[in-house]
Protein backbone atom coordinates (compact mmCIF):
# COMPACT_ATOMS: atom_id res chain seq x y z
CA UNK A 1 0.00 0.00 0.00
CA UNK A 2 1.32 3.56 -0.94
CA UNK A 3 2.93 5.14 1.87
CA UNK A 4 0.08 8.81 2.67
CA UNK A 5 2.46 11.26 4.38
CA UNK A 6 3.61 13.39 1.97
CA UNK A 7 5.86 16.03 4.45
CA UNK A 8 5.78 18.66 6.86
CA UNK A 9 2.68 20.84 7.36
CA UNK A 10 3.27 22.83 10.33
CA UNK A 11 4.35 22.46 14.13
CA UNK A 12 3.64 23.50 17.33
CA UNK A 13 5.25 24.86 20.60
CA UNK A 14 3.10 23.97 23.52
CA UNK A 15 3.43 26.70 25.78
CA UNK A 16 2.69 28.13 29.60
CA UNK A 17 1.32 31.41 28.78
CA UNK A 18 -0.18 31.43 25.58
CA UNK A 19 -0.47 35.56 25.03
CA UNK A 20 2.86 36.12 26.73
CA UNK A 21 3.76 33.77 24.06
CA UNK A 22 2.17 35.44 21.37
CA UNK A 23 3.96 38.89 22.20
CA UNK A 24 7.16 37.22 22.52
CA UNK A 25 6.86 36.19 18.88
CA UNK A 26 5.23 39.76 17.55
CA UNK A 27 8.39 40.55 19.04
CA UNK A 28 10.52 38.76 17.08
CA UNK A 29 8.55 40.56 14.22
CA UNK A 30 5.71 38.01 13.13
CA UNK A 31 2.49 37.84 12.08
CA UNK A 32 -0.19 36.66 14.11
CA UNK A 33 -3.56 35.37 13.63
CA UNK A 34 -5.92 36.22 16.17
CA UNK A 35 -6.52 33.88 19.06
CA UNK A 36 -8.37 31.12 17.68
CA UNK A 37 -10.62 29.79 20.52
CA UNK A 38 -11.11 25.55 20.97
CA UNK A 39 -14.09 23.74 22.29
CA UNK A 40 -14.73 24.37 25.77
CA UNK A 41 -14.13 20.55 26.66
CA UNK A 42 -10.64 21.12 25.31
CA UNK A 43 -9.72 24.31 27.40
CA UNK A 44 -7.08 25.29 24.56
CA UNK A 45 -6.53 28.13 22.07
CA UNK A 46 -3.63 28.77 19.99
CA UNK A 47 -1.98 31.88 17.30
CA UNK A 48 -0.89 30.53 14.19
CA UNK A 49 2.30 32.49 11.89
CA UNK A 50 1.42 31.61 8.81
CA UNK A 51 3.64 30.87 5.22
CA UNK A 52 2.41 30.24 2.11
CA UNK A 53 3.41 26.58 2.12
CA UNK A 54 3.27 25.61 5.80
CA UNK A 55 2.44 27.10 9.34
CA UNK A 56 3.79 27.61 12.72
CA UNK A 57 1.59 27.03 15.46
CA UNK A 58 1.44 28.68 19.36
CA UNK A 59 -0.51 26.06 21.66
CA UNK A 60 -1.57 27.16 25.03
CA UNK A 61 -4.19 25.34 28.00
CA UNK A 62 -6.13 28.14 28.87
CA UNK A 63 -8.75 26.37 31.08
CA UNK A 64 -7.94 22.58 32.82
CA UNK A 65 -10.11 19.94 31.25
CA UNK A 66 -10.14 16.40 30.82
CA UNK A 67 -9.05 16.54 27.34
CA UNK A 68 -6.01 18.24 28.34
CA UNK A 69 -4.67 16.95 31.00
CA UNK A 70 -2.31 15.00 28.56
CA UNK A 71 -0.98 18.76 27.28
CA UNK A 72 -0.80 19.86 30.89
CA UNK A 73 1.63 16.87 31.92
CA UNK A 74 3.83 17.04 28.80
CA UNK A 75 4.04 21.20 30.38
CA UNK A 76 5.15 20.13 33.57
CA UNK A 77 7.11 17.04 32.74
CA UNK A 78 9.15 18.10 29.86
CA UNK A 79 8.71 22.13 29.66
CA UNK A 80 7.47 24.60 27.12
CA UNK A 81 8.50 24.82 23.74
CA UNK A 82 8.74 22.73 20.39
CA UNK A 83 6.76 19.93 21.34
CA UNK A 84 4.90 18.64 17.93
CA UNK A 85 5.28 18.27 14.04
CA UNK A 86 2.44 18.32 11.94
CA UNK A 87 2.59 16.21 8.36
CA UNK A 88 0.72 16.57 5.34
CA UNK A 89 -1.48 13.90 4.56
CA UNK A 90 -4.74 14.10 1.95
CA UNK A 91 -7.09 11.48 4.60
CA UNK A 92 -6.98 11.67 8.09
CA UNK A 93 -8.79 7.95 7.84
CA UNK A 94 -7.29 6.53 4.96
CA UNK A 95 -3.83 7.50 5.91
CA UNK A 96 -4.75 5.55 9.16
CA UNK A 97 -5.45 2.51 6.94
CA UNK A 98 -2.88 2.66 4.88
CA UNK A 99 0.16 2.88 7.68
CA UNK A 100 -1.26 0.02 9.66
CA UNK A 101 -1.08 -2.14 6.33
CA UNK A 102 3.27 -0.87 6.29
CA UNK A 103 3.07 -1.69 10.09
CA UNK A 104 3.15 1.65 11.23
CA UNK A 105 1.13 2.42 14.25
CA UNK A 106 -1.63 5.16 14.82
CA UNK A 107 -3.76 6.08 17.22
CA UNK A 108 -6.46 9.04 18.44
CA UNK A 109 -7.99 9.33 14.95
CA UNK A 110 -10.78 12.25 15.04
CA UNK A 111 -12.01 15.23 13.51
CA UNK A 112 -12.62 18.78 15.25
CA UNK A 113 -13.16 22.46 14.23
CA UNK A 114 -13.01 26.14 15.29
CA UNK A 115 -14.35 29.47 15.04
CA UNK A 116 -11.89 31.77 13.02
CA UNK A 117 -12.67 35.68 12.47
CA UNK A 118 -12.39 36.94 9.16
CA UNK A 119 -11.27 39.95 7.27
CA UNK A 120 -15.06 41.29 6.26
CA UNK A 121 -15.89 40.83 10.40
CA UNK A 122 -17.93 37.68 9.42
CA UNK A 123 -17.00 34.45 11.15
CA UNK A 124 -15.63 31.37 9.37
CA UNK A 125 -14.78 27.94 10.72
CA UNK A 126 -11.38 26.26 10.34
CA UNK A 127 -11.92 22.32 10.40
CA UNK A 128 -9.58 19.35 10.51
CA UNK A 129 -9.51 15.37 10.78
CA UNK A 130 -5.89 14.17 12.73
CA UNK A 131 -4.45 11.24 13.71
CA UNK A 132 -0.91 10.69 15.17
CA UNK A 133 1.90 7.86 15.54
CA UNK A 134 1.83 6.04 18.89
CA UNK A 135 4.90 7.13 21.00
CA UNK A 136 6.18 3.76 19.99
CA UNK A 137 6.83 5.33 16.75
CA UNK A 138 7.99 8.36 17.77
CA UNK A 139 11.67 8.67 18.83
CA UNK A 140 10.99 12.72 20.53
CA UNK A 141 8.38 14.38 20.88
CA UNK A 142 4.92 14.09 19.21
CA UNK A 143 4.38 13.40 15.71
CA UNK A 144 0.78 13.47 14.21
CA UNK A 145 -0.92 14.28 10.30
CA UNK A 146 -3.52 16.54 9.57
CA UNK A 147 -6.06 17.09 6.80
CA UNK A 148 -6.94 20.44 6.32
CA UNK A 149 -10.77 20.32 5.49
CA UNK A 150 -11.35 24.39 5.22
CA UNK A 151 -7.94 25.64 3.35
CA UNK A 152 -9.00 29.07 2.25
CA UNK A 153 -9.99 30.15 6.50
CA UNK A 154 -6.23 29.49 7.61
CA UNK A 155 -4.08 30.51 4.95
CA UNK A 156 -5.18 34.10 4.80
CA UNK A 157 -3.70 36.22 2.47
CA UNK A 158 -3.41 38.52 5.04
CA UNK A 159 -1.65 36.94 7.58
CA UNK A 160 1.29 36.11 5.06
CA UNK A 161 3.39 38.89 5.43
CA UNK A 162 5.91 39.59 8.32
CA UNK A 163 8.17 42.18 9.04
CA UNK A 164 10.87 40.05 9.52
CA UNK A 165 10.65 38.57 6.42
CA UNK A 166 9.75 35.48 7.24
CA UNK A 167 8.38 32.54 3.76
CA UNK A 168 8.69 29.24 5.16
CA UNK A 169 9.79 26.65 7.71
CA UNK A 170 13.37 25.63 6.90
CA UNK A 171 14.09 22.99 9.59
CA UNK A 172 12.77 21.22 12.65
CA UNK A 173 16.19 20.32 15.45
CA UNK A 174 16.30 18.03 17.73
CA UNK A 175 18.95 16.75 20.37
CA UNK A 176 19.05 12.98 20.73
CA UNK A 177 21.42 10.56 22.14
CA UNK A 178 21.44 7.77 19.84
CA UNK A 179 20.84 10.22 16.66
CA UNK A 180 21.12 7.55 14.13
CA UNK A 181 19.01 5.26 15.19
CA UNK A 182 16.26 7.94 16.01
CA UNK A 183 16.44 9.76 12.43
CA UNK A 184 15.93 5.78 10.93
CA UNK A 185 13.09 6.02 13.37
CA UNK A 186 11.90 9.17 11.90
CA UNK A 187 12.53 8.37 8.37
CA UNK A 188 9.75 5.52 8.66
CA UNK A 189 7.41 8.42 9.14
CA UNK A 190 6.92 10.42 5.29
CA UNK A 191 7.05 8.29 2.42
CA UNK A 192 10.22 10.16 0.70
CA UNK A 193 11.55 9.77 4.48
CA UNK A 194 15.48 9.25 3.65
CA UNK A 195 18.55 9.77 6.30
CA UNK A 196 21.31 11.49 5.07
CA UNK A 197 24.53 11.99 7.20
CA UNK A 198 26.71 15.57 8.09
CA UNK A 199 29.58 16.55 9.83
CA UNK A 200 27.08 17.22 12.68
CA UNK A 201 24.44 14.15 12.86
CA UNK A 202 21.50 13.41 10.75
CA UNK A 203 19.23 15.20 8.42
CA UNK A 204 15.66 13.27 7.62
CA UNK A 205 14.21 14.45 4.12
CA UNK A 206 10.70 14.49 4.84
CA UNK A 207 9.63 14.94 1.29
CA UNK A 208 9.46 18.06 -1.98
CA UNK A 209 9.14 21.38 -0.45
CA UNK A 210 9.28 20.24 3.23
CA UNK A 211 11.27 21.37 6.18
CA UNK A 212 13.52 18.42 6.81
CA UNK A 213 14.43 16.87 10.90
CA UNK A 214 18.02 16.98 11.60
CA UNK A 215 18.44 14.59 14.43
CA UNK A 216 21.87 15.68 16.24
CA UNK A 217 24.25 14.73 19.53
CA UNK A 218 23.72 17.09 22.44
CA UNK A 219 27.76 18.65 21.61
CA UNK A 220 26.79 19.29 17.75
CA UNK A 221 23.66 21.15 18.80
CA UNK A 222 25.70 23.53 21.25
CA UNK A 223 28.09 23.42 18.98
CA UNK A 224 25.66 25.11 16.43
CA UNK A 225 24.34 27.51 18.83
CA UNK A 226 27.05 28.59 20.83
CA UNK A 227 26.31 30.26 24.68
CA UNK A 228 22.37 29.31 24.38
CA UNK A 229 21.60 27.10 27.10
CA UNK A 230 19.57 24.18 25.57
CA UNK A 231 18.15 23.04 29.15
CA UNK A 232 15.66 25.72 28.34
CA UNK A 233 14.30 24.00 25.20
CA UNK A 234 11.44 20.98 26.11
CA UNK A 235 13.08 17.89 26.65
CA UNK A 236 12.59 14.86 25.24
CA UNK A 237 10.99 16.70 22.15
CA UNK A 238 12.25 19.12 19.76
CA UNK A 239 15.04 22.11 20.21
CA UNK A 240 15.39 24.45 17.29
CA UNK A 241 12.88 26.02 14.62
CA UNK A 242 14.77 27.11 11.58
CA UNK A 243 12.89 30.02 9.69
CA UNK A 244 13.37 31.11 6.11
CA UNK A 245 13.29 34.76 5.36
CA UNK A 246 13.72 36.50 2.20
CA UNK A 247 15.88 39.33 3.87
CA UNK A 248 18.00 38.40 7.18
CA UNK A 249 18.95 42.33 7.32
CA UNK A 250 15.20 42.90 8.33
CA UNK A 251 14.94 39.65 10.56
CA UNK A 252 18.31 41.45 12.11
CA UNK A 253 16.92 44.26 12.45
CA UNK A 254 13.45 43.58 13.86
CA UNK A 255 15.59 41.90 16.70
CA UNK A 256 17.23 44.85 17.08
CA UNK A 257 14.37 47.06 17.93
CA UNK A 258 12.52 44.33 20.01
CA UNK A 259 16.39 44.48 22.14
CA UNK A 260 16.97 41.17 21.75
CA UNK A 261 20.99 39.85 21.10
CA UNK A 262 20.81 37.33 18.71
CA UNK A 263 23.43 34.87 18.36
CA UNK A 264 25.46 34.42 14.61
CA UNK A 265 25.26 31.26 13.60
CA UNK A 266 26.92 29.29 10.52
CA UNK A 267 23.70 29.49 9.00
CA UNK A 268 21.88 32.73 10.40
CA UNK A 269 20.86 34.31 13.51
CA UNK A 270 19.13 32.57 16.60
CA UNK A 271 16.94 33.84 19.04
CA UNK A 272 18.15 32.33 22.68
CA UNK A 273 14.45 30.25 24.09
CA UNK A 274 13.65 32.40 26.60
CA UNK A 275 12.83 35.20 23.84
CA UNK A 276 10.42 32.47 22.13
CA UNK A 277 8.86 30.47 24.45
CA UNK A 278 11.20 27.87 24.60
CA UNK A 279 12.19 27.36 21.40
CA UNK A 280 15.26 27.89 19.44
CA UNK A 281 14.33 30.26 16.46
CA UNK A 282 16.79 30.42 14.06
CA UNK A 283 16.20 33.11 11.12
CA UNK A 284 18.29 31.37 7.60
CA UNK A 285 18.05 33.15 4.30
CA UNK A 286 15.59 31.72 1.97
Amino acid sequence: MTHPVKGIDHCFALVDDLDAAAAQYAALGFTLSPRGMHSASKGTANYTIMFPEDYFELLGVLVPTELNANRREMLARMGQGLHAVACRIDDAEAAATALGALGIATQGLGSFSRPVPLPDGSEGIAAFSTVAFTPDETPRGMVFMCQHKTRDTVWLPELLGHANTACGLGAVLTVSDAPAADAAAFARLWAAGEVLGTDAGFTVITGPDSAPLLVMAPEAMAALYPGIDLAETPTGAFTALRIEVSDITAAAACLDAAGIAAVTTATGLAVPPAHAAGVIVEFVPA
